[in-house]
């Protein structure tokens, strides 16, 4: 079974003074690094326990579905 892709958005944060990594289908799943990769890295590992906890809790996972405006411009 695969596991679903969701999407990730990275962007710089100068209020916090570091990378910022979030997934917008997961509620209130972030993460930072100081690099991008670090985000990356610390996402992947939030997202991990974000689903963990979701199905040890019994509550629903959410389908991706998120998708930047740019891939709506087309």
């Amino acid at each position: 079974m695969n596991e679903p892709r969701y999407h990730i958005n990275l962007f710089w944060s100068d209020e916090d003074d570091c990378w910022i990594a979030d997934v917008p289908d997961l509620k209130y799943c972030s993460a930072h690094g100081d690099t991008p990769s670090e985000a990356i890295v610390s996402i992947q590992d939030a997202m991990e326990g974000w689903l963990e906890t979701a199905a040890e809790l019994n509550m629903p996972i959410p389908e991706p579905h998120y998708r930047p405006a740019i891939y709506a411009a087309g």
